[in-house]
């Protein structure tokens, strides 16, 4: 892994939901502190931490959102998904005798505009901030992209990671015969889909808290169909959960990039919005993802995902071949791999800035 220089860098983050943005915003601030970054993690309301990072991060300090408007902005000032610093920090930003580099770290997405809106400049012109310059970070699945979270060795320890000593020191016990699926959810995910999709397989249902195992409550699985609910799990038992997992259904961003790094299959609840906006970014995400895939495989997923995601009603009662659907996600996962992982990107955008390229 290449050195890169030690920078301070400040990362806001704003919560919508406590498992998506803080998600994302404490693996990144933990991935460039664990690389030798000094990183501050100003958010609105880090009480999702408690569980998901209760032992916090060498290198990370974690800050109220409301008192950075009295702090001295670091080398770099990343901004979550737009969430907009306080005026005042920018405005410190601006007096800098050498300004901070400025990013917004975008949401992902596979749409073709991605490639070209990548590392776009933005320069204020007026306002707090007068003579800034904002870059466009976005994350994504191609090389021209700002790349997915991965941290190093992350593959290496998921080759080596013991899935049924793990069940088993977590009190979850298959039996035999028994297909494992986690299930981690928005509240309008249709459970009886799922439901009709695994009728007829010995199955054991992984339940996380909150929306999966609400709707659980309200919906009864088949006969054959088991459930577990699960507590809080720090993000690192999280990964092990998804690399425990035959099949894992995964929301929003965090999970779904790590359900990826899983390797095995899995089928990606993306963020609802009113607009129908999410219909335009499943169908492109699925493009990339099944391209060159045989129609035996593609056309089953295709209409699950879309069926799953509450914008097609038919083929949702059919799985592909396991065998076959995990080759899928494998292949996948080495297109990914084969390309540099976000903070490395970071880390080689914020020196090349810094040396005036």
């Amino acid at each position: 892994m290449a050195a890169h220089a030690p920078l301070h860098w400040d990362v806001f983050c704003r919560v919508v939901d406590n498992f998506g943005d803080i998600g994302v915003c404490w693996r990144l601030a933990a991935d460039l502190a664990a690389r030798g970054q000094a990183v501050r993690l100003w958010t609105d309301d880090a009480s999702a931490l408690a569980w998901m990072a209760p032992g916090g991060a060498a290198g990370v300090q974690v800050c109220e959102w409301a008192a950075s408007e009295l702090a001295e902005p670091a080398d770099v000032v990343v901004e979550a998904f737009a969430c907009d610093p306080p005026d005042a920090f920018v405005a410190r930003m601006a007096r800098r005798t050498v300004p901070p580099l400025w990013l917004n770290l975008e949401y992902l997405s596979a749409e073709d505009w991605v490639e070209r809106c990548h590392d776009l400049p933005s320069p204020r012109l007026a306002g707090p901030g007068q003579g800034l310059v904002k870059h466009f970070f976005h994350p994504g699945f191609t090389p021209r992209t700002g790349g997915l979270l991965r941290e190093p060795g992350l593959l290496e320890r998921r080759d080596a990671f013991d899935r049924s000593a793990w069940l088993a020191a977590h009190g979850i016990a298959p039996r035999a015969g028994e297909r494992v699926v986690t299930l981690f959810c928005y509240p309008d995910a249709p459970l009886p889909r799922l439901w009709q999709v695994l009728a007829g397989t010995p199955t054991l249902v992984l339940l996380t808290p909150g929306a999966a195992q609400a709707l659980a409550a309200r919906h009864a699985p088949p006969p054959g169909v088991r459930l577990h609910a699960l507590p809080y799990l720090t993000q690192s038992d999280f990964d092990h959960l998804l690399w425990s997992g035959d099949v894992n259904l995964v929301r929003g961003e965090d999970s779904a990039v790590r359900a990826m790094w899983a390797g095995v299959p899995f089928v990606w609840q993306l963020y609802p919005q009113h607009d129908g906006a999410h219909d335009a970014k499943l169908a492109a995400f699925l493009d990339r993802f099944l391209d060159g895939v045989p129609p035996a495989v593609a056309t089953p997923l295709r209409a699950w995902w879309r069926a799953w995601n509450g914008v097609g009603g038919d083929g949702a009662g059919v799985w592909p071949e396991p065998a076959a659907w995990r080759d899928v996600c494998l292949a996948w996962r080495a297109r990914l791999a084969a390309q540099a992982d976000l903070t490395t990107q970071l880390l080689g955008w914020a020196e090349r800035r810094r040396a005036g390229g």
